[in-house]
């Protein structure tokens, strides 16, 4: 039996139960300039991921697929809107790098603590493979600051 792997943000899911699945919130984040394509000098792995560094970070270690991660995150569809963020939760989470999106377990694997990372991560890589309606599909795009590894 071949075994998935969801991860639907918490602020996600409640805004789809109460039937809008865009929170919109006035302290969001801007969308990025570059939210609807990687640009040309971002770096890309061969799954397809692509990132850019926006902040250099201080750590030495990079966390493992097995490792626990907090971050501050805001996530964008590439028409710039908002799905989810901590920033918007007001706080960082905190999770098994193995129990979320492929992109953000191989993505997160390329940073070190303090760093803050973009990440232009395509559908396969996210939620194109879940039935549910109420996730984002295709290409999705994370600004990503890796707070502290487990």
């Amino acid at each position: 039996m071949e075994c998935m792997k969801h991860w639907v943000p918490l602020v996600l899911l409640l805004a789809c139960v109460v039937g809008s699945c865009t929170v919109k919130n006035e302290g969001d984040p801007p969308a990025p300039p570059d939210v609807a394509a990687p640009p040309a000098d971002a770096l890309r792995t061969p799954s397809g991921l692509a990132s850019k560094m926006l902040q250099v970070g201080l750590g030495r270690y990079h966390p493992t697929a097995r490792s626990t991660v907090t971050v501050n995150y805001t996530g964008w569809t590439t028409d710039g809107k908002v799905f989810d963020s901590s920033i918007r939760a007001g706080k960082p989470l905190t999770f098994p790098l193995d129990h979320v999106i492929d992109g953000w377990t191989e993505g997160l694997q390329l940073m070190v603590a303090g760093e803050k990372r973009r990440f232009w991560i395509p559908g396969n890589l996210a939620y194109d493979n879940t039935p549910d309606p109420a996730v984002p599909h295709g290409m999705l795009v994370f600004d990503i600051e890796l707070l502290d590894i487990k």
